[in-house]
């Protein structure tokens, strides 16, 4: 397969990993929180939404009732872990979401078996395809949702009342009560926007991505590889690090003999960039 045919196509799966990199960054920043249930919940309301809508209102039936629910579960996950962990540290509530996540991995399973399940994908087929690139409607969709997103999450953080407010309960959660800030109800609004968002990612990859919900939660791993790039704070270079990381998958899928490593790429750029943060923090120190 020609290299750059092989990329543009990996773009497909980059762009699912921009928009959920964004949203995981988006939620350390005014979440205080690695949300590692932020997948597993687009893709239990997607998965719960194929079964509810009738097949006749599929597929826009089933991508609306998917986001409302994926909103719905987001803020119920959100309201726990503000009520009983919200003076816990960052650790403490990034880990109550891995239960979260184990816990939606283990009903998937139970509810939607590991079998592949008849999803109708909204956006499918090449938008631009010639000999040299392969660039799908879904690779524009969800890369224009992230640069979206991520614009949109600026604007409101810089220009609006409830941006300020936002940045004054990440900055300073305590002193923003005292400021008499509705606290919970603007935490719970990130949870609730931020889990649309990742209902609305997951319906529109679904049977694309992969076709069972068990394969489908791992699309969280090179989400975090993607987020990790941007330092879980830079919202331009977690799109940068998802739509990199799907084209070098999709760039090995050309050479039959590094195929296999495909998968690695996620983990190899969370490890790169772990060891470059930690040696970054030892030359401070010996400064």
């Amino acid at each position: 397969m020609n290299p750059l045919l092989a990329m543009t196509a990996g773009l497909t799966a980059g762009g699912t990993f921009a928009l959920f990199g964004v949203l995981l960054t988006i939620m350390s920043r005014l979440g205080k929180v690695v949300n590692f249930s932020q997948v597993a919940v687009g893709v239990f309301a997607a998965f719960m939404a194929i079964r509810i809508v009738p097949k006749d209102m599929q597929p826009w039936g089933s991508l609306v009732v998917g986001m409302i629910v994926a909103m719905l579960l987001s803020v119920l996950i959100g309201f726990i872990v503000a009520k009983w962990l919200g003076d816990a540290s960052v650790g403490a509530r990034s880990a109550a979401t891995v239960a979260i996540l184990l816990g939606l991995y283990s009903l998937s399973n139970l509810l939607f078996g590991t079998h592949p399940q008849p999803v109708l994908p909204p956006f499918k087929g090449p938008l631009i395809q010639t000999d040299w690139i392969n660039i799908s409607q879904l690779a524009v969709v969800t890369t224009i949702a992230a640069i979206v997103v991520a614009v949109g999450t600026k604007l409101v953080l810089r220009y609006t009342m409830v941006g300020t407010r936002l940045r004054a309960v990440s900055d300073r959660q305590d002193a923003a009560e005292l400021m008499g800030i509705n606290v919970m109800g603007l935490q719970l609004g990130v949870w609730a926007v931020t889990g649309l968002i990742a209902g609305f990612g997951i319906a529109v990859v679904a049977n694309i991505q992969a076709s069972d919900a068990s394969s489908m939660i791992t699309i969280f791993i090179p989400s975090a590889a993607a987020a990790l790039v941007g330092a879980f704070r830079r919202l331009d270079l977690a799109i940068i690090g998802g739509l990199g990381v799907g084209a070098l998958q999709g760039l090995l899928t050309a050479f039959p003999a590094l195929v296999l490593l495909k998968d690695w790429v996620p983990i190899l750029v969370i490890v790169v960039f772990l060891l470059w943060t930690e040696r970054k923090e030892v030359w401070d120190v010996a400064r």
